[in-house]
C-alpha cells in the first residue's frame, strides 16, 4: 500500500506531510504523558519486528498479487496508539529515504493511510472495545481488516485528487477493497496470536522474542518474499489506461533526485539488517525522549 511520488502530485502530498508531522507532535506529547520506561524496548523491538514484517510480502492465492502485514493495529495493542503512531512514522520514514519503498512526496499519505487509520481509528473504534469485552482476537481480526479496508479508501481518495487516475475509479475502488481484504483477515490472524503470546511472557522476555523474530524475519525469511505485485500494484496494472503518472512537477523531481541518492540500503546486501537496526534506534530515541521529564524551576 506504499504509494510512490507518480501517484501523488504535491497539491496532495506536501498538505498530507504537514497533518503528519501535526500529528506526531500530538502523538508525542500524548504519549509523553502515559509512556513509562518499561515499555522503551518492548516498543523498540516491536518497531522492529513490524519493520521486518513488512519486508515478507506474501502470495494471495488465485490473484496473481501479494501483500504484507501493516502493524498498526499490533503496535497500539501493545504500546498504545500514540507511541504506535510514532512508530509507524519511523518506519514508513526509513523504508522511503533509506530503501525507496514509498515516495518522499507521498510520505505524508502513506502514514495517514497505514499509520493515522490504523492507531486512531481502528484501534480506539473496533479493538479497545472487544479487547475489554475480553474478545481480543475478534477486535484484532476485526480492527486489522477495517485498517486495511479504509487505507484502500484513502489511497484512491489520494490518487482521485492528485489527478493520477483519470477513469475506472469504481473498478479501482472495488480492486483495492478485494485484495486488501484477505490481507487484512491474514494480519488480524497474526496479531491476534499475537497478543495472546504476550499474555504469558513478561515484558524482558518479550523484548527478546520480538528482537530476535525480528532478526529472523529480516536476515532470513525476508529473501524468499513473494515478488508478485502487492495489492495497490496489482489494482493499478489492471486500471492501466487510466493511470497519469504525476511527473511534469519541480518538486516531484527534486524528490526523486533526493530519493536517488539517500536511498543507499536498497542495493546492499546487508540493507534489510542494517535497516532493521536503524529503526530500532530511532524509535529508542524518540521513546528515551517521550519518557524524559520536563524540570520545572520554580522562580526565586
Amino acid at each position: 500500500m506504499h504509494l510512490g511520488n507518480g501517484i501523488i502530485c504535491p497539491i496532495t502530498g506536501i498538505p498530507m506531510i504537514v497533518a503528519a508531522v501535526g500529528t506526531a507532535f500530538y502523538a508525542y506529547k500524548k504519549a509523553k504523558k502515559i509512556f513509562g520506561k518499561d515499555k522503551i524496548m518492548p516498543a523498540v523491538t516491536l518497531t522492529m519486528l513490524v519493520f521486518a514484517l513488512q519486508m515478507i510480502n506474501f502470495a494471495i492465492p488465485a490473484t496473481g498479487s501479494s501483500g504484507h502485514i501493516i502493524g498498526g493495529i499490533l503496535l497500539s495493542a501493545i504500546i498504545g496508539p500514540y507511541a504506535a503512531f510514532l512508530a509507524m512514522c519511523t518506519i514508513l520514514f526509513i523504508q522511503a529515504v533509506f530503501f525507496a519503498d514509498g515516495g518522499i512526496l507521498a510520505l505524508g499519505c502513506n502514514i495517514f493511510n497505514m499509520g493515522f487509520l490504523a492507531c486512531f481509528i481502528a484501534y480506539p473504534l473496533l479493538y479497545k472495545p472487544l479487547q475489554q469485552n475480553n474478545k481480543p482476537v475478534t477486535g484484532a481480526i476485526l480492527a486489522s481488516v477495517a485498517a486495511l479496508q479504509l487505507g484502500s479508501i484513502a489511497v484512491v481518495a489520494e490518487s482521485a485528487l492528485s489527478g493520477s487516475i483519470t477513469g475506472n475509479l469504481l473498478n479501482f475502488t472495488g480492486m483495492m477493497q478485494f485484495i486488501h481484504l484477505p490481507i487484512g483477515i491474514i494480519e488480524g490472524i497474526a496479531t491476534g496470536g499475537i497478543i495472546l503470546l504476550i499474555r504469558f511472557v513478561n515484558l524482558k522476555n518479550l523484548s527478546y522474542i520480538f528482537g530476535g523474530s525480528s532478526l529472523v524475519l529480516a536476515g532470513i525469511i525476508s529473501q524468499y518474499a513473494s515478488t508478485k505485485p502487492d495489492g495497490l500494484e496489482w489494482s493499478l496494472l489492471n486500471i492501466s489506461d487510466s493511470v497519469v503518472m504525476q511527473s511534469q512537477y519541480a518538486l516531484y523531481n527534486l524528490s526523486e533526485a533526493l530519493q536517488a541518492k539517500s536511498a543507499v540500503l536498497a542495493s546492499i546486501p546487508s540493507g534489510s539488517i542494517v535497516g532493521l537496526f536503524t529503526a530500532g534506534a530511532l524509535m529508542y530515541i524518540t521513546s528515551v525522549i517521550i519518557c524524559k521529564k520536563t524540570v520545572k524551576v520554580d522562580a526565586q
